[in-house]
């Protein structure tokens, strides 16, 4: 079989037709409710999302993205009263860790996308809020630098002890989707969120997790599932439309990740049961974990220096990587904590996967129904090889709800047939 360099990909071949009808404007009353298409080695059923612990493959291990997302849109007012919109996309100054920089207090340089900027010519926007104890507070913005596409804007902020997570929760509003086409309300705060979120940092839900609840998690611990968690904090990226005419050309963002000791051992001794990724967000994560190990078995990283898999770095090491399996690259990664001294792995991923890629680490996804010439649609397509069009054909020919509100899917390939039941060898 040809394998097909995928930067010479055009991502107009990854493409549907979705009517804007199709695009769930709303979540479901009941988040368990959605409905749940499964793929199982080519064969499409129909199911509810609450349905789930009977579709899953025998001792499945499934892999959450705990990332919470942060109310990073920000409403400012120019002097003469007109508004300007502020995206925060990343930190600059004092920190560029998103977990320094959200407790920040006074002041802080953010890379944002500008709306309505055109007519902000100079000095300070401001927005009016009130803090979580009915304080008045004044946020200012200042464009310090402007850039292709963004800008560099400082913040200040009375009080000034307050941290900028506490500024952000109180002033600004959840960045929804732009092609939702709505501003976020009292319902999409508590529905933008998984009901296991846990660490600030995304600007972009985590969406397959959405369809989870409580009791549904109780159940699929009642049978025997096992679960872990990794953190992504996705990006603005993840909404980013591919113009490249080939995949060449489309730089991917960068997401930070972490992942503790404790995941990396669970991973390793879970093996070769199953892994299910909850979302694109926890499958990225998981196959950069692999990378990661592969790059450290390359050579060692020098102290200090941020571990990173770039977008191409499957398809460029895939010749010395053929013989290093996922056990010696979770290994590595451990190894590589042990001697730094700590439990948490740090690092960043631009990775993109397209076909040709061989997963490593994952097994089957979870996920909602992707815009058509997206990444993410490239990524179920890597993974279920000419199959996808069979599965979104299905959802659109059966009333199927697109998109980060829509339903959802659990995409096994022939390799993983096993279904349901506890967590057996």
């Amino acid at each position: 079989m040809t394998v097909i360099d995928p930067r010479l990909l055009s991502i107009h071949d990854f493409t549907y037709p979705l009517p804007a009808e199709r695009i769930a404007p709303e979540p479901l009353p009941d988040r368990a409710s959605s409905r749940l298409l499964v793929s199982r080695g080519g064969e499409i059923t129909d199911k509810h999302f609450r349905e789930l612990p009977e579709e899953l493959p025998a001792g499945t291990l499934l892999i959450f993205n705990d990332t919470r997302v942060v109310r990073a849109r920000l409403l400012a007012r120019r002097p003469t009263g007109g508004q300007v919109e502020l995206f925060c996309l990343e930190p600059v100054a004092p920190h560029r860790s998103l977990e320094l920089a959200l407790q920040q207090t006074g002041q802080c340089t953010w890379r944002c996308l500008v709306g309505n900027g055109r007519r902000w010519k100079e000095g300070p926007v401001t927005v009016e809020f009130e803090t979580a104890d009915g304080q008045k507070a004044t946020l200012q913005a200042e464009r310090q630098v402007q850039e292709a596409g963004t800008a560099l804007i400082l913040f200040s902020w009375e009080p000034a002890a307050l941290p900028f997570a506490e500024v952000l929760r109180a002033a600004g509003h959840l960045p929804l989707p732009p092609y939702l086409g709505r501003p976020d309300t009292a319902t999409d705060a508590v529905r933008y969120q998984t009901v296991y979120a846990a660490a600030e940092g995304a600007v972009a839900a985590p969406t397959a997790g959405l369809h989870f609840t409580p009791e549904l998690l109780d159940e699929l611990q009642k049978q025997g599932f096992s679960t872990g968690h990794v953190t992504l904090h996705v990006g603005a990226g993840t909404f980013q439309p591919v113009k490249a005419e080939q995949m060449a050309g489309h730089p991917m963002h960068t997401e930070p990740m972490l992942v503790t000791s404790e995941l990396l051992n669970q991973l390793l001794f879970h093996r070769p049961r199953p892994v299910v990724a909850v979302g694109t967000t926890s499958l990225r994560t998981l196959e950069s974990l692999y990378w990661l190990g592969v790059g450290l078995l390359q050579g060692p990283a020098p102290a200090g220096s941020e571990l990173l898999v770039t977008q191409w770095q499957p398809y460029e090491m895939m010749e010395f990587a053929a013989s290093i399996s996922p056990e010696s690259a979770l290994t590595a990664l451990l190894s590589h904590l042990r001697a730094a001294g700590t439990d948490t792995l740090e690092a960043n991923t631009r990775l993109l996967i397209a076909p040709s890629y061989k997963f490593r680490l994952v097994d089957g996804l979870i996920t909602n129904f992707h815009q058509p010439e997206s990444t993410l649609l490239l990524l179920v397509a890597a993974l279920l090889g000419p199959g996808w069009r069979a599965v979104y054909d299905h959802a659109l020919a059966h009333g199927y709800r697109f998109l980060s509100y829509g339903d959802s899917s659990l995409l096994l390939p022939g390799t993983v047939m096993g279904k349901g039941g506890p967590g057996a060898d």
